[in-house]
This record gives C-alpha cells, structure tokens and sequence, in this order.
C-alpha cells in the first residue's frame, strides 16, 4: 500500500479504523507526537498506563518486543506498544560486531506476526528521516535505511510522513488556536506570522500566545503582528554567532549590518540573535550532560534540525561560563534599548564588541 497522509489516518481513526503496525515520522514533530497521541487514544483510550507498553528505540530488545506483542490487552480492546526513535541507520550507539542490516532484519522478522488484538506504533521524533519526492509515485519518499521499516508498515499497516506545513496551511492552524483563545485573525494575517516564523511551529506557539495575551480579547492586526512578531532572519544571525564564537571580529560586523540594513524591522533583530544564543546554551548544556542533537531537537520540540546542528557546532567553541555571559549582555542590551531612545545601531555593535571581549 502507498504511504498515508496525516488527514487521512486521523480520518480513518474517528472512523475506528486501526492499523496492526504504524510508522509515523516527519519534520513536523509536533504533528507526529500529535497524530501518535491519537493512534494511542483510538487503541487504548484512557487505559495508557495498563494497556500502553513504551519502548526506546535506541536500546530495543527484539525479544522483549516480541513477547510484548503476542501478549492479551489489559483491560483495553488493544495491546498497544510505542517504539520511539528507532533507526535503521544505527540502531545501536556501539555496533562494533554487528551491521544495521542485522539489527533490522530481527525487527521485521519481529514483526511478522502481529496478533489482531496489537498494535505496534513505531514514531520518530530525535532524529531526521531522510526524504525527497518520487517523481514516478508523484509523493515524498524515503531515501535512508529506514525505508525499509517504512515500506514494512506501509504493506502491513499505516506509514505516514507529517511535513513542515506551507504558510498556506499553517494559517488555518494558528486561526484555529486564536479562535481557541477567544480572540480572532484574519487568514492573511495568520499567514504572516507563518511566514515571519518559517513555519517553526514552536516559535508560532510562542507568539500567539504572546499575540493573544496582547490584544486580550480582539481582533489580532497586522499592526499588532508588526509590532510583536519578530521575523526569523536564521542563516544571517547564524553568522553572527558563528563568528562571535570564534572571535572573528570582522564577519561578527559584517553580519550585523547585514541584520541591520532592514530598517523596518530593526526591532526583531536583537530578539534574533538571543534566541539564537539560547540554542547554543542548550546545546552546550546537552553536551555536557551527553545529550544528542536528536535529544535536544525532542526535548525543546526544534522544528528545523540545521538551528540545533548550527547550535552544536557553534557552541563546541564557547565554554558554559562564556556563554552565561554573552546571554547576560543580550539581557541588559534589551533592558537598554527599551528604557532609552538612543540609536539601535549603535547599542548593538557596543554589545557584539563585549561579546567578543568575553573569553572561554
């Protein structure tokens, strides 16, 4: 069978149609833990804690998968198991005598023999499932080693890609969420946030919620939009942590006036290159605590796989002390600018000048 479409699995289980097997994966994480929340609702209801059995993917017994499957639901109509972030690329962090052909071939040999009464949800939310579109099956395909797994499921059961949504299709999300808040937008203003967010659907929440809490009640407006919603000017301020990072005083400049040449949107730029700041913490505090960037993407909901690979990398070169530090100059930048009229400009290259003062 072909792969799924999101709207149609959710379809099929208001229907009460359940599949034996789901595979479940996509950039939209948010989507994905969404729709496997909902296969898990239609198989066991509110009996998660009787009838769910979660399982890590990273450290997956084959033999405990395949005696979890055969079991009798408990009070449930389903046995329902949850398989989080296996990956056919590397199944184990030490594969030192074994290939990931060997790992994989066990699961689906695993899998063969699913009882009615079992199903088995593989999603994967840590790591980045390799795709690109199929010109012959007119749809997106999987391109890794976990195709295999995919097309497993899709044959048996249900596989299903959640991709990053258009602004087109985010729009009528974020009216949705607006509404759900008592207030209201238009569609065309909800598609500029969109787009002011690259369709980054945690820096959407973010500012809805910031939007909401603002017009209280109205209507939301392009000028609030305009105000609040700063725009996402990623690659640019990437550079500009990069070379503040390595001390490159020239390229730490030049990237700033490039931020800066928007005249209209001046006002975004320092909230840019703080958050940009706060990812690199977080990837230095998951470094140091022997986190992946697949852990940090899943445990902050990080949309855009590059902003937490740009992080670790650009992070490699500060220390935590470092780090604390330049947030601590964003902070009292923040309170500055916004407490006194002086140019915006200036303000900024004082404070990349301390950040580049600043040792490891």
């Amino acid at each position: 069978m072909p792969y799924s479409e999101p709207k149609a699995v959710a379809a099929a289980l208001k229907k009460g149609e359940l599949s034996n097997i789901y595979y479940i994966y996509g950039q939209n994480v948010t989507e994905v833990e969404k729709l496997t929340k909902r296969v898990i609702n239609a198989a066991v209801g509110d009996n998660e804690e009787f009838a769910l059995t979660r399982m890590n993917g990273k450290e997956l017994d084959f033999s405990e998968l395949f005696d979890t499957i055969q079991m009798m639901p408990m009070m449930s109509d389903y046995n329902c198991i949850l398989v989080n972030d296996y990956n056919c690329e590397r199944p184990r962090e030490d594969m030192r005598g074994h290939s990931s052909e060997d790992y994989n071939k066990k699961l689906i040999e695993t899998l063969k023999d699913i009882p009615p009464m079992t199903v088995v949800i593989f999603n994967v939310t840590g790591f980045e499932v390799k795709t690109k579109f199929d010109r012959k099956s007119n749809s997106r395909a999987i391109t890794d080693k976990n195709k295999k797994l995919g097309d497993f499921a899709a044959k048996n059961g249900t596989a299903v890609e959640c991709p990053i949504k258009t602004p087109a299709d985010m729009a009528k999300d974020i009216a949705a969420s607006v509404s759900a808040r008592g207030g209201s937008i238009s569609i065309p203003n909800a598609r500029e946030i969109a787009e002011r967010c690259l369709s980054d659907t945690l820096a959407i929440k973010n500012e809805i919620d910031k939007l909401c809490a603002y017009a209280n009640g109205r209507e939301i407006t392009a000028d609030m939009i305009e105000l609040l919603v700063h725009r996402q000017s990623g690659i640019t301020v990437f550079k500009l942590a990069d070379a503040v990072a390595a001390f490159r005083r020239e390229e730490a400049f030049e990237a700033l006036d490039e931020l800066m040449a928007d005249k209209n949107n001046r006002g975004a730029v320092l909230g840019n290159i703080t958050t940009s700041f706060i990812d690199m913490y977080r990837a230095a505090a998951a470094r140091a605590s022997h986190r992946t960037t697949g852990d940090m993407k899943n445990d902050f909901g990080y949309v855009w796989a590059f902003k937490v690979d740009n992080a670790f990398r650009d992070s490699s070169r500060m220390s935590i002390r470092r780090l604390r530090a330049c947030l601590g100059i964003l902070r009292d930048t923040s309170v500055y600018l916004n407490s006194s009229s002086t140019d915006e400009k200036t303000v900024l290259e004082e404070m990349v000048t301390k950040m580049l003062m600043t040792k490891n």
